[in-house]
């Protein structure tokens, strides 16, 4: 057997130890069902993503939507002291 260590911090060790005792097990318990699982899949147990890349197809519609109105004039010009001579005081 090898030792392996973690670092979590006191709050997110407090929730998985009371989660971990609701189950009938403690955390290397659960560090051992996440690795066999790991392994036996051969992969992550739950979805690993990134954030949507900022050019995905959605936001380069809503910036092609944007350069038409643009295109179309259906846009409001106002200088700094213009918004802030409209602030609601």
């Amino acid at each position: 057997m090898t030792t392996v260590s973690i670092r979590l911090d006191d709050d997110m060790k407090k929730e998985l130890d009371s989660m971990c005792s609701e189950m009938g097990m403690n955390i290397t318990t659960f560090f051992m069902i996440y690795a066999k699982k790991a392994l036996r899949d051969r992969k992550i147990p739950f979805e690993v993503a990134a954030p949507e890349a900022f050019y995905s197809d959605a936001n380069i519609e809503q910036i092609n939507k944007a350069k038409q109105q643009i295109k179309d004039g259906k846009t409001v010009v106002k200088t700094i002291d213009e918004l802030e001579a409209m602030e609601v005081e």
